[in-house]
Formats: structure tokens, C-alpha cells, sequence
């Protein structure tokens, strides 16, 4: 009995053993996987991704060419008609009695220095709005040309400046002002917050300082402040051409070239840091970049409204989603509302109107709309 029922376990042990290899030998069943939750997500299949990469393609290649076509209409369109064979041989420095003057000292400088200003603005929102994550993160809606404005408005009506003395003083202290809100808004994940808040009250403050410098000045200097104010390019020139395609191709370099890391701060600190990205030190060239962009371009044109507000959130609506950066796109619609806002000023009203009043009139209800529309889903979350 006792033997019997020692061999028993045994015997049973070795039946579990096999059955064990067995199992271990035998193939896994693989879970049964539903074709629903193998699909992948809508716009992430290869379909997809060539879909937006051919959107975003084409919509950078139609705002190029709408920049360029523009850019045509200006040198052609005025008071005088000049022939496409003309305006050529003027740019190759040929002598066309009429031409080399309206067309070489007037309209040339006019629209290169649109351009430039519309790249600079365009290409500047859009880098704050993504940085600070917050499509009302404009240097111009957060006071950042206010300071450059201020200083143009007290060189021509107290210094009685004008020219390039003007530009260079507003560049100076627009650069200055950035500085100021840059450090008053401290560190931290809420530093976009405060620097937006506190850019607008130093916004206000300073066009308090304007209007009182206004008030106090005789009405013949008031008007040409009043002309740099509003955002012109009726005293472009050649020696503005320089300093700010310079600044263009240097900061606007710096910015295209720091889009990579300009994306991933978009998603926040903590994922770029993931990603490798210097936060700090990426974040400061950004901030130092688009601020300087803004601040040649304002000192150049004056402040013209809305076009670093409008470029990017118009432009990110044209490309859809997609996961490249809307840098480039976006200096290019700076370019094309700069362009066709000059172009209806001069000949689409009965008198003529500088540049910015007319992105103005555009841009005041968009913003009004992007304020409603940030109030109702701060209400709704």
C-alpha cells in the first residue's frame, strides 16, 4: 500500500512535466485582433501623409507665386502704364526716359520693401503665436512694435527727425521694449501668459504717450507721425532695402533654421526636453529672433496692423493639419496681404490709403472673432 502510494506522485509529476514541454513547444495563439482596432488613425496612413505633404506643398507654392504676381502688379500698376519689357530693362539698368524714375526710385523700393515686410511680420507671428502657444501672441497685439512706434512718434514731433534717424531710434527701442516685457515676465510654464498680459498693458501705456506727444505738437508734424503710425510704404527707398533684407535673411534664417524646435516646444517643456531641445536656450534665440524681425520691420514701414496676427492662423487654415512647420508658408501670406493691402489702397478707394489702414479694416474683426471664439471654449472646458 505504502509503495503503491509513493509512486503515485511520481507518476503524476511526470504527466505534468510533459504536458508542460508540450505546452511550451506547441505555437502561442495569437489574440484576435478586430479589423476596427487595426485600422490605423484617419490622416496617419501613408494615403494620408502624402495628402498633406502635397497640401502643404501646394499651398506654399500658390502663396509664392501669388507674392510674385503681386510683387509684378506694384512695379507695373499706377498713374502711368509701364510694359513688363520696360520695367526689365530698368532693373538691368538701362536709361528709360519716365521708367527709370517712376519705376526705379518709386515703385521698386516700394514693393521690395513690402515684401521684406511682409516675410518679417508674417514669419515673426507665426514663431510667437507657436512658441507661446496662443494664435493672440502677435508682436503686435502684445506691444512688442509699441515701444518702436513711441520712439518714431517722439523723434518726429519733438527731435524733428526724419528719415533713416527715425527708423534706427525705433529700432532701438523697440528692442528695448521687448527686453522690458522679456524680463518682467519672469520664468516658468505661465511666462507666456504674463508675457502677453503685460505686452498689452505696456501697449497701452505707450499709446497714452503717444496721443499726449500728439496733443502737444504743431498739426503739420502730427501728420507725418500720423502717416508713420498708420503703417506706410509712400516713403520707401532704397537705403531702407538693405537693413531690413539683411535683417530677413539673417533672423529669418535663424528662425527657419530652429523650426524643428520651434514644433516641439509647441507641445510643451516637458516633451521638448524629451526630445532633446535646450528649452531655455532655444527659447531665448526664438524670443531674441522674432523680436529683432519685428522690430526692423516696424522701423521700417511703421507698424503695419494685423499682418503678423493674420499670416499664421490664416495660413494654418489653408494647410490643414500637418506636422511641418508653418514658417515658411506663413512669411509668404505676410508677403501677399502686404502686397494686395498696398495695392487696394492706392487704387480701390477713392482716396489713397496707407497699407495699414487697409490690413486695419481686415484684421480688427478677425481678431474680434479669434476673441470670441477663445472666450466661448474658455467657457466650455
Amino acid at each position: 500500500m505504502s509503495a503503491h502510494s509513493a509512486s503515485a506522485p511520481r507518476a503524476l509529476d511526470a504527466g505534468s512535466v510533459s504536458q508542460g514541454l508540450h505546452a511550451a513547444t506547441a505555437p502561442q495563439q495569437q489574440p484576435v485582433v478586430s479589423p476596427r482596432s487595426a485600422r490605423p488613425a484617419p490622416g496617419f496612413t501613408e494615403p494620408g501623409r502624402r495628402r498633406r505633404a502635397l497640401r502643404y506643398a501646394g499651398v506654399t507654392v500658390a502663396l509664392a507665386l501669388a507674392a510674385v504676381a503681386l510683387w509684378w502688379a506694384m512695379v507695373l500698376v499706377g498713374s502711368t502704364w509701364y510694359s513688363p519689357a520696360e520695367v526689365v530693362a530698368v532693373i538691368a539698368g538701362r536709361d528709360v526716359p519716365g521708367a527709370s524714375f517712376a519705376v526705379g526710385q518709386l515703385r521698386l523700393p516700394r514693393a521690395l520693401l513690402g515684401v521684406l515686410a511682409g516675410l518679417a511680420f508674417g514669419i515673426a507671428g507665426r514663431t510667437s503665436q507657436t512658441m507661446l502657444r496662443n494664435q493672440l501672441a502677435s508682436p503686435d497685439v502684445i506691444g512688442i512694435t509699441s515701444g518702436a512706434s513711441t520712439a518714431a512718434v517722439f523723434a518726429i514731433l519733438v527731435l524733428g527727425w526724419s528719415g533713416m534717424r527715425v527708423n534706427l531710434l525705433a529700432l532701438g527701442c523697440g528692442l528695448g521694449t521687448a527686453l522690458i516685457i522679456y524680463l518682467l515676465s519672469g520664468s516658468g510654464s505661465t511666462q507666456g501668459g504674463r508675457l502677453i498680459l503685460i505686452g498689452i498693458g505696456i501697449s497701452a501705456m505707450f499709446s497714452s504717450v503717444i496721443s499726449y506727444l500728439q496733443l502737444r505738437a504743431s498739426i503739420y508734424s502730427v501728420a507725418d507721425a500720423m502717416r508713420w503710425l498708420s503703417g506706410s510704404l509712400a516713403d520707401a527707398g532704397w537705403d531702407q532695402v538693405p537693413l531690413l533684407g539683411g535683417a530677413v535673411v539673417v533672423l529669418g534664417g535663424t528662425l527657419l533654421a530652429l523650426s524643428r524646435e520651434l514644433t516641439a516646444l509647441s507641445l510643451g517643456e516637458e516633451t521638448a526636453t524629451g526630445l532633446g531641445v535646450a528649452v531655455a536656450r532655444t527659447r531665448l534665440l526664438l524670443l531674441l529672433s522674432t523680436v529683432a524681425l519685428a522690430a526692423f520691420a516696424t522701423a521700417a514701414t511703421g507698424p503695419i496692423a494685423f499682418v503678423a496676427f493674420l499670416a499664421g492662423p490664416v495660413t494654418a487654415r489653408l494647410v490643414g493639419r500637418t506636422d511641418r512647420s508653418l514658417l515658411l508658408p506663413s512669411a509668404l501670406m505676410g508677403a501677399v496681404i502686404v502686397l494686395a493691402a498696398d495695392l487696394a489702397g492706392q487704387h480701390l478707394f477713392p482716396t489713397n490709403l496707407p497699407v495699414g489702414v487697409v490690413t486695419g479694416i481686415v484684421g480688427a474683426p478677425y481678431l474680434l472673432v479669434q476673441l470670441i471664439r477663445l472666450n466661448r471654449e474658455g467657457a466650455s472646458a
